[in-house]
This record gives C-alpha cells, sequence and structure tokens, in this order.
C-alpha cells in the first residue's frame, strides 16, 4: 500500500492551492468559532485551511473516519503527540540556528542536534506504532512508509552520522586560563576538577543538610561573542571533529522527508479535533461517525447539539439540552417556529454543523446519526443594512437568495434564518411560500427558521418543528424542538400573560 497523505487517499483529490479563507457560509453557522476552538492549540501548524476543504466523495470521507476511529486508541494518540512534540523541539532548534548564523559553528552544533532529535523522533514513533492493532488505511500505509524509511540507506547514514560525529565532539576535552581580563584556550593535560578539591575542603564545615540552590540551565540560550570565540580557539585545537560537523551539515542539509513533515502536520487536523471533543467528552456529551449518503436524504440523529453553544454552556457550568430529529420518505424541509430565544436558530446552526463536519471526516455530535453528504451547503441569515451597496433590506435579502437557488442543485443543503422580518407579514408569507417552493422543487435538504407559520405545512415535503416552552409556565423555554403542527397558542397565552392580558387579569381591571 502506497502511502500519500493521512487527509487524502487520493492525491489527485487535494487542492491544488489550500483555501486562504473560510467558507461564506462559517459565521452563519459558528463554525469560525468552532475551527478556531479546535486549532487554538496548534497554532504553528496552520490547521484551518484543512477545515475550509469539504470532501465530496464517500470514500474519501471513509478514510478519514477510519483514522479518527484508530485515533480513539490512546496508545496511538499518545504516540502520535510524543511525536508531535519532538518534532517541535526540533523545529525550534531549527530556528535558532538561523538565528545565529554569524556564530557558524554553534549554528552547525544547533543543526546536529535537531537532525538528532528527529532521528530519535521517527526511530520512536514506528516502535510506539509496531505493536498497535491499526484499522484505518491511512495509519496503516503510513506505517508501512515508515518502516521502509527508517531501513533506508539515506536515514541509516543519517542516523549514523549524526552519532559519529556527536561522539567525536562529545569527547573533547580543553582548558581555559581566565587573567587579568584575557582568556586563553589550550589543550586538557589532565588538570585536576577544581570544583572536587573546593567541596571537600569545606565539607569539614557542613552542619546538616544543605538546601539545594543550584538553577537549572535551559539547553540553549544563544551565544556571546566570547563563547563564540572560545569555541573557535577549541576548533582550531581539535580541527577534526569541527571539519566532520562542517560535512554532516552540507551532506545532510535537506535531511528532513517531506513526506513525514506532512504527516506530522496533517495529523494534527485529527489530533486538534480529537483533543477538543473530549471537553465535550467529560461533560456526558457524545460524539458518533455518522452513516453517510450520496443518495438517500432520509437523515437522522440523536442527542446532537450545537458545537459552538454548547462550549459555552460548558465553560458556565450550564445545563446542555441536546436535539433529534429525522427526516424520512418524501420529507426534506425542516420549518422550525416557536417562540424567540427558544433554540430555533440553535436547531438550524446543528443541522449545518453536523453536516459540514461529516464532509471533513470527523465524527459529529450526537449518539447517533445518518447524514447527507452534499455538494455544496448554503446558508441565509439576517445580515444588518450595508449603505455601501445602495439595497434596501428586503432587496438585500432577495438578491442574496437568488444567488444561493442560481448556484443549488438537488445535492445541495440550505439553512434560512428568519428573514423577511423588514417587510408586512401578508408580503412574508408570499415571498417564504415561493422560497420553499423552491427549495421543494430542487428536492434539496434543509432548514428554514421562521416565524411565518404557514409555512409549517407547506407541502408533502415540509416538517413541521416547534420549540416547546415549559407546559406550566408558557414563558419558560426548553430549548426541545419537536416535530408537531405549529400553533403558537402556548407562546400567544405566554405573552398574554407577561403583558397582564389574559382573560383573568382583564376581569380584574373591567370592574362589574
Amino acid at each position: 500500500m502506497t502511502f500519500s497523505s493521512v487527509l487524502f487517499e487520493n492525491p489527485s483529490l487535494r487542492p491544488e492551492s489550500e483555501p486562504v479563507s473560510a467558507p461564506a457560509f462559517f459565521k452563519d453557522l459558528n463554525l469560525d468559532q468552532v475551527v478556531q476552538a479546535i486549532t487554538a492549540e496548534a497554532k504553528e501548524y496552520d490547521l484551518a485551511p484543512f477545515f475550509y476543504t469539504p470532501l465530496r466523495g464517500l470514500e474519501a470521507v471513509t478514510y478519514r473516519q477510519e483514522i479518527a476511529e484508530d485515533l480513539r486508541e490512546q496508545p496511538l494518540l499518545l504516540a502520535i503527540q510524543t511525536f508531535s512534540r519532538r518534532m517541535r523541539e526540533m523545529r525550534a532548534q531549527l530556528a535558532q540556528s538561523k538565528e545565529v548564523h554569524y556564530f557558524q559553528r554553534a549554528m552547525e552544533c544547533l543543526f546536529l542536534g535537531a537532525a538528532e532529535i528527529y532521528c530519535e523522533a521517527v526511530r520512536k514513533l514506528l516502535e510506539d506504532l509496531r505493536p498497535l492493532g491499526l484499522n484505518s488505511r491511512g495509519l496503516l500505509s503510513f506505517r508501512g512508509y515508515l518502516t521502509d524509511y527508517i531501513a533506508s540507506p539515506g536515514f541509516r547514514a543519517l542516523e549514523a552520522d549524526a552519532r559519529q560525529v556527536q561522539s567525536a565532539l562529545s569527547a573533547i576535552r580543553y582548558a581555559l586560563l581566565i587573567r587579568n581580563g584575557s582568556i586563553t584556550v589550550r589543550h586538557y593535560e589532565g588538570e585536576s576538577d577544581y570544583s572536587a578539591v573546593v567541596e571537600e575542603t569545606f565539607a569539614k564545615f557542613r552542619q546538616g543538610a544543605a538546601g539545594d540552590y543550584r538553577v537549572e540551565i535551559s539547553r540553549w540560550e544563544g551565544m556571546n561573542h566570547i563563547e563564540a570565540e572560545i569555541q573557535n580557539r577549541v576548533a582550531l585545537l581539535h580541527p577534526a571533529p569541527f571539519q566532520a560537523l562542517r560535512d554532516f551539515c552540507s551532506l545532510h542539509a535537506a535531511y528532513l522527508d517531506q513526506t513525514i513533515a506532512q504527516f506530522d502536520r496533517e495529523i494534527q487536523f485529527f489530533v486538534a479535533s480529537y483533543v477538543h471533543f473530549e471537553k465535550f467528552r467529560r461533560a456526558g456529551l457524545k460524539f458518533c461517525r455518522p452513516c453517510l449518503s450520496q443518495t438517500s436524504k432520509e437523515v437522522s440523529a440523536h442527542s446532537a447539539f450545537d458545537l459552538a453553544l454548547v462550549s459555552r454552556l460548558i465553560d458556565k457550568k450550564t445545563a446542555v439540552v441536546c436535539n433529534d430529529f429525522s427526516l424520512r420518505g418524501a420529507e426534506r424541509i425542516f420549518v422550525v417556529s416557536g417562540p424567540n430565544q427558544g433554540g430555533k436558530t440553535t436547531f438550524g446552526r446543528m443541522f449545518g454543523q453536523m453536516h459540514y463536519l461529516a464532509a471533513l471526516g470527523l465524527p459529529v455530535p450526537g449518539e447517533d446519526a445518518r447524514l447527507f453528504l452534499s455538494d455544496r451547503l448554503f446558508t441565509h441569515f439576517e445580515r444588518e443594512e450595508d449603505p455601501a451597496n445602495l439595497r434596501g433590506k428586503l432587496q438585500d435579502d432577495l438578491v442574496r437568495i437568488r444567488e444561493i437557488f442560481d448556484q443549488a442543485t438537488p445535492s445541495s443543503i440550505v439553512v434560512i434564518n428568519e428573514i423577511f422580518a423588514s417587510t408586512t407579514l401578508k408580503d412574508a408569507v408570499f415571498l417564504g411560500k415561493e422560497i420553499v417552493d423552491r427549495m421543494s422543487a430542487l428536492g434539496l435538504l434543509g432548514v428554514c427558521v421562521t416565524f411565518l407559520e404557514e409555512l409549517a405545512s407547506l407541502n408533502e415535503k415540509t416538517v413541521s418543528v416547534v420549540s416547546m416552552v415549559d407546559p406550566d409556565n408558557p414563558a419558560v423555554r426548553t430549548f426541545k424542538l419537536e416535530r408537531r403542527p405549529a400553533d403558537g397558542l402556548a407562546y400567544a397565552l405566554a405573552i398574554a400573560e407577561k403583558y397582564h392580558a389574559t382573560y383573568e387579569w382583564i376581569r380584574k381591571r373591567v370592574k362589574p
């Protein structure tokens, strides 16, 4: 099995260039917040472009899903995290070597150290992967690639040369004579270790155990000009090891294998997602591998939730309400109605988020899910008026809706959230029906969040979903959404109660 990538089994599926900006619907669905949270701890890998590129084929999605499943096993996750940590150390040391380019030998020593870290990281990763029962095609083929790479003459030479040069440098001994502001570097001639002599002299004065006041010195804090000159003088005394170091840097200047470097970056797509999702799992919420189809539009999910919203609720230690949904037979469009602040928009966002995450090959929030792999995802959320385009709010809504229908296909998903609030009820109903009819005619999947209950039973492709209120107190939202006819009565009663306009309140105010 030939290894290419953990993101794209078929190299032809990889985009020619990585997208530099998020899709237009990211902000509407709060996917910008989701991706920002996932990638926050892995900024150096620039993972965002991976989240901007959904997959269009079932086999491509399954390839990623297998890898995500494998990474649920802790030994594998720990092995990858250990490898990535060592690779970050290697890159940090290479970056330091470029900062001290004016100290040639210091730069060469740092380069050698980086190569040693790389060799250790690669070999340790293979040792960790060998005993694991991997199931994904991606990681199995990568393990095979790693096995062949470590056995290759190029890697063996790199490892052997690094070990030999480091051994020769470590064997160097020299002496410094510091007197009257001058430093003399000369060969080591077996002089006594004065630190041992000092310790022995003062041992007689010891009274009990002394505290440890030693300060740990970091591996590298840079080199000043005096240290650099000392190193140059040492090199003059021991030319052979330093010439070998220079030869090593020249011979192995491009030691980093690009396939392994690409793996280190791409695998973070899965690791960062898994680590972020653990926050939800610890709160008792579940993620699942969705069952995807490109033909069946009978979608469903149990105990699903909006990732961006629930992330904030967990931080505030607020209770989380999950929801179910399903479309059966000819049903294609959820028409979501009910009181404001009752979870309607959240339902639309949840539906869009789940389908988009599934198209990335990632787990989705919920106990189980059957979803549709769409060709495009579109959203239409209310916008503030933009004086620059010289269009009124209603016209702007209609122009943006038209742009969606010009591009949408029967395989698309559309999420529409409470539009036409700027016009009359009669016009809003007329326009809303036109839009739902267009969506129905295309046969695409969609969610229409609306205050227009007339849209809820427009045709056999629409399903009414209502955000519920507490039956004992209609002013209290439960944030549960149920398939049921839209009547608005419970909310109307809550409004009437709020403004003391119920029959009981009116009787109190009206004298007999």
